[in-house]
């Protein structure tokens, strides 16, 4: 009887257990500091012992898995208004009657683009969350703490990029791409939606660019004075990527995509000055 009783009462408070456990863990996880080991060190100690690379790899792989995971979750979650989303992404040319499919698996295709699309988008910030948690065990906690508090940062960028590609530069881009020399377009639902989802990915991205600068100079990586001085190479390699990203080669479109990635690079400059700044006590 008495066993039982034992059993039971552990029963009863496991939940409570383990939430204090939790507790503690985070308690750790945000208080414990790593060992400080300087860089040539440990990229000799990972020559020495390769076998530990393995246990961080593993370690990574379950952060993808998980990842995978969830986009695939978000992306059957999207299904529910994937339609509503294409039929948004058409106004631009009228709505989706002005799309015309001529294969028949077309439509299913558009449909599982604009799927992942909207899956990837609301799966980010567990994404980065993710990549946060394979990395912080290896940050200081001042910096485990930022890298927190900058996932839903991460998130407005992203989503500010696509809209920004989305409410200004597709109503620019298009009709230069749909009346370029009085021809008649007809639109087809596989190469808009991909012109539209590539452009709306792409500048989403770009705008990440000043958060990892962020990062990147409050890790000691990079400096603030060394990207004010390479400005220029910097505006060239813009101009490259602007060529790349922009899907047509005139200069007003070039130039709406290199105008908001030149004010990323200088707002990364100031940020990775205040990253300095933040950092030179430590």
């Amino acid at each position: 009887m008495r066993t039982l009783l034992r059993a039971l009462w552990r029963i009863i408070i496991s939940p409570f257990r383990w939430i204090r456990n939790s507790l503690i863990e985070v308690r750790k996880f945000f208080t414990e500091e790593p060992e400080d080991i300087p860089l040539g060190d440990s990229i000799q100690k990972a020559f020495d012992r390769p076998q530990e690379i393995l246990v961080h790899l593993d370690a990574l792989r379950k952060h993808l898995f998980r990842a995978i995971g969830f986009l695939a979750v978000t992306t059957i979650i999207s299904f529910a208004f994937t339609s509503n989303i294409i039929d948004l992404l058409a106004r631009p040319i009228g709505g989706i009657h002005q799309l015309v499919a001529i294969d028949p698996t077309e439509p299913l295709g558009v449909f599982m683009r604009v799927a992942l699309l909207s899956g990837f988008a609301l799966a980010f910030p567990y994404i980065a969350l993710e990549l946060w948690l394979f990395a912080a065990p290896g940050l200081r906690r001042d910096s485990r703490i930022f890298g927190l508090s900058a996932i839903p940062i991460a998130t407005l960028f992203f989503i500010g990029g696509m809209a920004f590609a989305y409410f200004v530069m597709m109503p620019v881009a298009l009709p230069f791409l749909l009346n370029f020399m009085d021809l008649t377009t007809q639109v087809r639902p596989s190469s808009y939606i991909k012109f539209v989802t590539g452009l709306m990915f792409w500048i989403g991205v770009a705008f990440e660019f000043p958060l990892v600068i962020y990062v990147l100079a409050r890790l000691g990586l990079i400096r603030g004075q060394m990207l004010a001085a390479q400005w220029r190479l910097a505006i060239v390699i813009i101009a490259i990527a602007a060529a790349a990203i922009t899907p047509t080669v005139d200069p007003v479109n070039m130039a709406l995509v290199m105008g908001p990635m030149i004010a990323l690079y200088f707002l990364s400059i100031t940020l990775a000055l205040l990253a300095q700044r933040g950092r030179a006590p430590a």
